[in-house]
């Protein structure tokens, strides 16, 4: 690829994440945005974290090794959470269900296909449980009362949901989120789906590590950065500061 074509595929990528302008912020390649333009002061893009108990019932996972998928809006933000989180191994960007062939960010994120955006995070059981996995994705990742939409995205695409990888999870995520619904923690119902796993398929090498690649990128600062913050200021036995890619 060459490289003004890669630039145009990263500006197109950004632009269907971001879904709508947000004023302070110059939209413009990551390449743009990381050259020494000035560039919105970061303190303005905080978000509020929602904090709640972890989950009373976890899965019991043996080995050093386990999968599983979460679904939460726009997948850099998921992905850069989960890459700062102490026990995970790998996570990787992707597209989950749907068929392989129409697996592309052209087509999900125009919403023509049933994919969902999610991310794969690989993990260490021995460190870090599939239980707290979800608390940290439901306190600063994914907001569960947003139908279809996380932030400022919209489109079923981007539909937050937990993707059980075996009966253990399964359980854990169906109790987790009755839960949560009996804590009455959020104002609206929540709407964060249990899907059945099906084929997960991984994202254009461009999204992988996209927020490390890209950290002054106009949509990481307003909305992906409060997430890592977040996970660092409520969650700090689980932070690193060191990224996995």
């Amino acid at each position: 690829m060459s490289p003004l074509l890669s630039k145009t595929v990263v500006f197109g990528a950004s632009l269907a994440c971001f879904g709508a302008i947000w004023t302070g912020i110059s939209m413009g390649s990551p390449e743009q945005q990381s050259s020494g333009i000035p560039f919105v002061n970061e303190a303005h893009a905080a978000e509020k974290a929602m904090i709640i108990p972890a989950p009373r019932i976890d899965a019991s996972e043996k080995g050093r090794r386990a999968v599983a998928i979460f679904a939460g809006g726009c997948f850099w933000g998921v992905e850069g959470v989960f890459e700062h989180t102490k026990g995970v191994i790998t996570a990787s960007s992707g597209y989950h269900g749907g068929t392989k062939r129409s697996a592309t960010y052209k087509l999900v994120s125009a919403g023509l296909t049933s994919h969902a955006e999610a991310v794969r995070v690989v993990y260490d059981p021995t460190q870090i449980s599939y239980g707290k996995l979800m608390q940290i994705f439901f306190s600063v990742v994914a907001d569960p009362t947003m139908l279809n939409a996380q932030g400022p995205d919209r489109g079923k695409h981007y539909r937050s949901a937990l993707v059980p990888t075996n009966a253990a999870q399964a359980k854990a995520a169906k109790a987790y989120i009755a839960q949560l619904g009996k804590g009455r923690y959020w104002k609206r119902p929540i709407v964060t789906r249990i899907e059945k796993q099906q084929a997960f398929y991984l994202a254009e090498t461009y999204h992988q590590d996209f927020m490390q690649k890209n950290p002054r990128q106009g949509y990481i600062v307003r909305w992906d950065k409060p997430k890592i913050a977040n996970l660092k200021r409520h969650f700090p036995k689980q932070y690193r500061a060191r990224p996995v890619t």
